[in-house]
């Protein structure tokens, strides 16, 4: 039976049934998806002051405990939560019922402040399973876009430290942030020890270490 038949053969009262329990499922999935938002503010303050810090390792720990979440799932709406503090266009748009959680989930995988608005867009133009295609697509084009960025950082890397003229030593170069970081804490324990066999209390002129 093709689903005209099926159609001729279906009473209109039974029709218009149908049609009540399909809108009655659209509008409770609404409130469910605005509950959801209720319980990621809850478990973003209750992880923000600290209250699973009573013998659980995390926040997603306790979750799993306490509502009897799998582990992986409670670390997904603690991941989710954290998110959305600083996603507040996602998060109306899930309380309105505009974005499902599973597009929201996804979506707070890659969405930050500056691609908020144009990841909303992907959200409401699409089914779940679209934006996830989309997501992952956008991550692995922030992985490329990383190593790229990590390369021209190591091919630009360098450093020169020589003996000028008058005897004093000269320290030039561009380092990858961890080395960079490396040498700066160096350098400012180098000062410390220096002040301390000096007696100064106060840094010399001239010698700064910066971030």
């Amino acid at each position: 039976m093709n689903a005209l038949t099926a159609a001729m053969l279906t009473p209109a009262s039974s029709t218009a049934e149908l049609d009540r329990l399909g809108d009655e499922i659209a509008e409770l999935s609404v409130h469910l998806d605005a509950a959801i938002v209720r319980l990621l503010d809850l478990i973003r303050e209750f992880d923000g002051r600290g209250g699973w810090g009573n013998g659980f390792r995390s926040c997603a720990h306790w979750l799993s405990w306490r509502v009897g979440l799998d582990i992986g799932a409670a670390r997904e709406k603690v991941r989710v939560a954290r998110a959305l503090g600083t996603l507040p266009r996602l998060a109306h748009a899930l309380a309105r019922g505009e974005l499902s959680y599973a597009k929201v989930r996804a979506l707070t995988r890659v969405a930050t402040p500056a691609t908020e608005e144009r990841l909303l867009e992907v959200g409401r133009s699409g089914t779940a399973e679209h934006v996830e295609r989309i997501v992952r697509g956008w991550r692995r084009v922030d992985r490329t876009a990383e190593a790229r960025e990590a390369a021209e950082r190591h091919k630009c890397r360098a450093l020169r430290v020589y003996r000028d003229h008058d005897g004093m030593i000269v320290v030039r170069g561009r380092l990858e942030p961890e080395v960079g970081e490396l040498l700066l804490q160096a350098l400012t324990a180098a000062r410390e020890a220096l002040y301390r066999r000096a007696g100064a209390g106060r840094p010399r002129r001239g010698w700064t270490v910066g971030a």
